[in-house]
């Protein structure tokens, strides 16, 4: 799905950056350029505001649409406390908040994953230097779905763990089935194009 929405989605490059790319880095800009264009297409939204409480160090949180990005942004999101970025740590109650939520900005709540699609040394600037390409998807309620396949059956994989010694000593559950994705309005999906603030050390 991942890779289906990378290729198939509409896309808008990041511009509020500051690192001198093509996409830029994400700036405030960026978050509020792209959950401006989800509203303007009548995107729905996932999850309802938080009410701000009288708690030290926190803020409401708006009504919003998840996106999802690279871990390696994680730095990058950092950089933004205090132009509009709200760690998860900081909203007024995380009942809410998913495990792999990272904060929110204005509209849009972050999820990170290592998962996430990334172009590596896919631009370069004036200088020549090389950065990645990051695929921040931003998604409405009516954006995407799955489709269960007919005529298969759904099997549960199972085997328990006799072995007590250093061979085959795990166990395996699994579940298998076919089912199908598909973007179901592509107007409530985005790819927001980014590159990193500065290049990732690793």
């Amino acid at each position: 799905m991942r890779d289906f929405i990378v290729s198939a989605a509409s896309q808008i490059n990041a511009g509020g950056g500051s690192n001198g790319f093509n996409p830029t880095n994400l700036g405030i800009s960026d978050f509020s350029l792209v959950a401006t264009t989800l509203d303007t297409n009548n995107a729905y939204k996932f999850m309802t505001g938080i009410e701000g409480m009288d708690r030290f160090g926190t803020g409401p949180v708006r009504s919003s649409y998840f996106m999802l990005s690279s871990t390696e942004l994680q730095s990058d999101f950092d950089s933004l406390v205090g132009q509009g970025f709200l760690s998860q740590w900081n909203y007024p109650t995380n009942a809410s908040a998913l495990p792999s939520e990272y904060g929110s900005v204005f509209n849009i709540r972050i999820l990170t994953s290592s998962e996430a699609p990334v172009a590596r040394n896919a631009v370069a600037n004036s200088a020549g230097t090389l950065n990645d390409v990051y695929y921040n998807t931003v998604v409405g309620k009516q954006a995407i779905t799955h489709i269960n396949q007919d005529g298969y059956s759904m099997n549960l994989i199972y085997r328990d763990p006799y072995y007590s010694g250093m061979l085959a000593q795990n166990a395996t559950l699994a579940v298998k089935f076919a089912q199908a994705q598909a973007i179901t309005q592509d107007t409530a999906i985005r790819n927001l194009l980014s590159t990193r603030l500065s290049t990732l050390g690793v």
